[in-house]
This record gives structure tokens, C-alpha cells and sequence, in this order.
């Protein structure tokens, strides 16, 4: 009898910290994002590959809230502020949805992925100190719109007319056209 209790006792001092484990919440990811899921698809699949090579596994040890905007600019306040009520413990969101995220929260952090310069957008401060709750990655992709030109015009000199086509609620719209 006391061999038992001895045994069953190691054995729920064994497991205990597997068990408390199990009690802790999963941490949730809050995913904001101007697209569609259908549209955005191939992103999702290297966002959770990048995940996976982190440890973290969608639904065995991190969850995620995904939000789409679908194209619809004014439902991103909302939904940022839906994640923040849900404590979500990050928020990823592309440009304009880390705009609203930002201004939805100054605690939960907010990662970006922005075509813009984050500093001239007001997502950050400056790229050395970034400061707040905020921080991402930036292809700063308008200051390579001048070069794109030349290099178009290089593989194509008979070119007369170049039309650029530009999503008028990005912020980085007048820098683009500017460029």
C-alpha cells in the first residue's frame, strides 16, 4: 500500500508541471489586415511557416484571431479595437491596418509590414529609436520608385506613356506619385 501511494505520488509530482503548463492561456496573435483571406493566402502560409521555425504551432501553442477588412479601409478601426477588448497578446497588421492598431492600443505591442517609410507615416518615431509599443519591417519600396522607372524605361526606350496605378488609401500615395 505504501509502495502505491509512493509511486502514485511521483507520478502526480512528475506530471505537475505538465499540468500547470496546461492551465497557463495560450498566447493569442491578433492578425489585422486590410485583405481578404483568399487574396492574402500565400502571406498567411509563410506567416505561419515563420511561426513554426519560432516554436509556435496555430492551435497547438499559439492561437490567432485573424480580422479582414476585405477591402473595406473603414471597418480597420473596429476590428483593431475588437483585439484590444480580446487582450490579445500582439498585434501583426499590414499598411493602413497597423495605422489603426496603433492608434487602438498603447500597450499591446504592434508589428508591422509596411511598403511605406513607418517614420513619415507616424508609425514610429525614427528608425533607430522607434519608441512606443510599435515596431516592424519596412521594404521602404517608394524609395526604390524612381529606380523601378529608370529600369523600366531601359528595357523599354520606345515607351511614351507609363501609367502607375496607386491605392488612394495608402498612406505613402503622395510619396509614390511624388517619387
Amino acid at each position: 500500500m505504501r509502495r502505491r501511494t509512493f509511486i502514485a505520488g511521483l507520478c502526480v509530482t512528475a506530471a505537475w508541471p505538465f499540468a500547470a503548463r496546461a492551465q497557463q492561456p495560450m498566447p493569442v496573435i491578433g492578425f489585422l489586415n486590410v485583405a481578404s483571406p483568399e487574396g492574402y493566402a500565400n502571406y498567411v502560409a509563410a506567416f505561419r511557416a515563420g511561426l513554426k521555425e519560432g516554436g509556435y504551432i496555430e492551435g497547438q501553442n499559439v492561437a490567432i484571431e485573424y480580422r479582414w477588412a476585405e477591402g473595406h479601409y473603414d471597418r480597420l478601426p473596429e476590428m483593431a479595437a475588437d483585439l484590444v477588448r480580446r487582450k490579445v497578446s500582439v498585434i501583426v497588421a499590414n499598411t493602413p491596418a497597423n495605422l489603426a492598431a496603433k492608434k487602438a492600443t498603447d500597450t499591446i505591442p504592434v508589428v508591422f509590414t509596411t511598403a511605406s517609410d513607418p517614420v513619415q507615416i507616424g508609425l514610429v518615431s525614427s528608425f533607430s529609436r522607434p519608441g512606443g509599443n510599435v515596431t516592424g519591417v519596412s521594404q521602404l519600396n517608394v524609395t526604390l520608385g524612381p529606380k523601378r522607372l529608370e529600369l523600366a524605361h531601359a528595357m523599354m526606350p520606345a515607351a511614351i506613356v507609363v501609367t502607375l496605378m496607386v491605392n488612394p488609401s495608402d498612406p505613402a500615395r503622395a510619396e509614390n506619385l511624388a517619387g
